[in-house]
């Protein structure tokens, strides 16, 4: 016979079990499908933000090494005219157009000076007549007559002594003598609202800034600005988000901010080898908002669908569950025999044949009964159909009660006629429970009027294994003990001829 997989088994059995395991997978795989969608479609804003603040900076870089050569340039060339003594011999106008470029020296950027050893102004830009000050206590000068061979040092930021220039950092160089000694200094002044100037044209969003620092720390410039904003000058030295760019040229990070509150996206460079780093700081809440936008839409249909899957699956499996039960029951009743309880002809004859398969595939012996009520016919005519109706199921109930394995079967036959399978049963056995089937039923109290209980008469057929019966030849015993049982005064039992 073929048998039936567990799968095939589980879902005739239990098949809302098997709707809803495959309702919750298919919610499961439409759930992790949306959210590694919205993970990658957040990963791929990151990187585009990432992209666009890098390509700030790296604009913002290119623009203050150009105006950082420039300002070198000038100051090599202020250097080697103030070196060549017979070209300051000239005329004051003409010395000015020497030791200074014009088109560089622009309002908008600063000015350049020359000090002699003392830090008094020999020269300057922004006049044939050179301005009166004294340099001399500053930092970029004491540094650069202790050291001959910093080369290039910008300064921290500082406000400006001459003119009205407010913030700049100064570039300078030292000028050295023919023997190394210490003759001035060439500095030039850079605004830092030129900086701003730059950072303004770039639009970034409202909730986020372009910064400007050096290597110590200290503000240079910042766009936009604001009220609760650090000033010019304030140091970010001691923030562990600056430590983690200081360690670093160049790269891109998430982390929470010290100074704002939520979470902030850093892109940041470092100019070349000077001691300053343009940094660009992104509010996560402005470069999410409109995926989170697009995740709350989405999630929220996502989660709407995924409801409404569950709950019709919910409706299908109840459906499923009524139309189980109804085919069990009808199952059921084709099955029973609708007076006694007992199952019926059709299911008697089902399990007769596989108790047969069963007991030649074993090598097992197979035992039947015949039960059969004694008078029957004229207990009938004494007590009417209901009287003998009633006396059936009195039996097949008594005979049920004698039944102790799952595996036996209890039939009706066919009218006072009912008929015990027992597998794997020899003879011994098959004799011990029907003489139990006969003694209950006699031990029934009499029905009405009856002086006597009801009384049956059984006959046994057996079937062992090797020999060439066959299950007509095992039913065609039973029923010729029985006829023995009856011809030998009834209410009794007889077992298969040897």
């Amino acid at each position: 016979m073929p048998t039936r997989s567990p799968r095939s088994a589980l879902y005739k059995s239990h098949p809302e079990l098997v709707l809803n395991l495959g309702s919750c997978l298919a919610v499961l795989a439409i759930v992790a499908i949306v959210s590694y969608l919205l993970v990658r479609e957040r990963d791929s804003v990151e990187q585009s933000a990432i992209r666009s603040s890098s390509n700030i900076v790296q604009l913002i870089e290119s623009d203050i090494l150009r105006n950082v050569e420039l300002y070198d340039q000038s100051l090599k060339g202020l250097i080697w005219a103030v070196q060549h003594p017979e070209l300051l011999n000239v005329p004051p106008m003409l010395r000015q157009q020497i030791l200074f470029n014009q088109a560089f020296s622009a309002p908008v950027r600063g000015d350049i000076l020359w000090l002699d050893a003392k830090g008094d102004v020999l020269g300057d830009s922004t006049s044939v007549v050179p301005r009166q000050a004294n340099f001399a206590d500053t930092t970029p000068f004491q540094a650069h007559r202790d050291h001959p061979g910093l080369g290039l040092l910008i300064s921290p930021p500082f406000k400006a002594r001459l003119g009205n220039l407010d913030w700049c950092i100064s570039f300078s160089r030292r000028i050295s003598g023919p023997n190394g000694e210490f003759q001035g200094l060439a500095a030039g002044a850079l605004r830092l609202s030129y900086f701003n100037a730059l950072f303004q044209r770039l639009d970034i969003g409202v909730d986020s800034s372009i910064n400007l620092l050096n290597s110590d720390g200290q503000l240079l410039a910042r766009q936009p600005t604001r009220a609760q904003d650090p000033l010019i000058g304030s140091s970010f030295s001691e923030r562990p988000n600056f430590k983690r760019i200081l360690g670093e040229r160049s790269g891109s990070f998430t982390a929470r901010s010290t100074a704002y509150e939520g979470q902030r996206l850093y892109t940041f460079a470092r100019v070349a080898d000077l001691p300053l780093i343009v940094l660009v700081a992104h509010s996560a809440d402005e470069v999410f908002q409109s995926w989170r936008r697009t995740a709350i839409v989405v999630s929220a249909a996502t989660g709407v669908l995924c409801i409404g899957i569950l709950w019709l699956t919910l409706l299908l499996g109840r459906e499923l569950r009524r139309r189980h039960d109804a085919e069990q029951g009808l199952a059921a009743l084709a099955a029973t025999d609708s007076l006694t309880g007992l199952a019926n002809r059709r299911r008697l004859d089902q399990v007769l044949r596989q108790e047969w398969a069963r007991a030649q595939r074993n090598r097992k012996p197979l035992a039947v009964l015949m039960v059969d009520v004694d008078h029957f016919k004229a207990f009938n005519q004494r007590h009417g159909h209901a009287g003998g109706d009633h006396v059936l199921r009195e039996v097949a109930t008594t005979l049920e009660l004698c039944i102790r394995r799952p595996a036996d079967l209890a039939a009706r036959y066919g009218g006072e006629e009912f008929q015990v399978v027992l597998p794997e049963t020899e003879l011994a056995g098959a004799l011990l429970l029907a003489e139990r089937v006969r003694a209950s039923v006699e031990a029934m109290p009499p029905f009405g009027d009856d002086e006597r209980s009801v009384t049956v008469s059984v006959g046994i057929g057996l079937h062992i294994p090797g020999s060439a019966q066959d299950l007509a030849g095992l039913l065609g015993d039973a029923d010729e003990a029985l006829y023995r049982a009856k011809a030998n005064g009834r209410n009794r039992v007889e077992g298969p001829q040897v």
